[in-house]
């Protein structure tokens, strides 16, 4: 395992992860509906972006998707905001054993997305870093 900061392990320490249920899709749309339930709906000056389950696609005006299905890993951070190197060292060690991470901040809370079929990798070394699993 590469050297990561005292200041980041100690965090880790303190914090946890659980994985939630069910499969996720990255997907392009041409609009989204206010009223619509998903997990995360981005909009820039080029697309929208809907995070949302498997079940819930076609609910949308999809343009386009990503052909992978996700697991969404929750880590619950003790201190959110003033976690200096947390995310840095979540990242860096899943990519270090040859894992692709996608990275969703929320005000309270860490999301980290791997691949269905890496969920189990992904889930062992969140736990050899010293997160505690829920």
């Amino acid at each position: 395992m590469p050297a990561y900061t005292k200041n980041a392990l100690d965090e880790i320490a303190q914090s946890n992860f659980e994985i939630q249920p069910g499969k996720y899709v990255y997907a392009k749309v041409a609009a989204v509906s206010a009223d619509d339930s998903h997990f995360l709906i981005s909009r820039d000056a080029d697309e929208i972006t809907v995070v949302t389950t498997e079940d819930r696609l076609g609910s949308l005006q999809l343009i386009e998707r990503n052909k992978d299905l996700y697991k969404l890993i929750a880590l619950n951070v003790s201190v959110p905001f003033y976690s200096v190197g947390f995310i840095a060292t979540v990242c860096d060690a899943l990519a270090s054993a040859g894992l692709n991470v996608l990275v969703v901040s929320t005000f309270s809370r860490d999301y980290i997305m791997v691949r269905v079929d890496l969920i189990e990798r992904a889930a062992a070394i969140l736990l050899s870093l010293g997160f505690e699993e829920l």
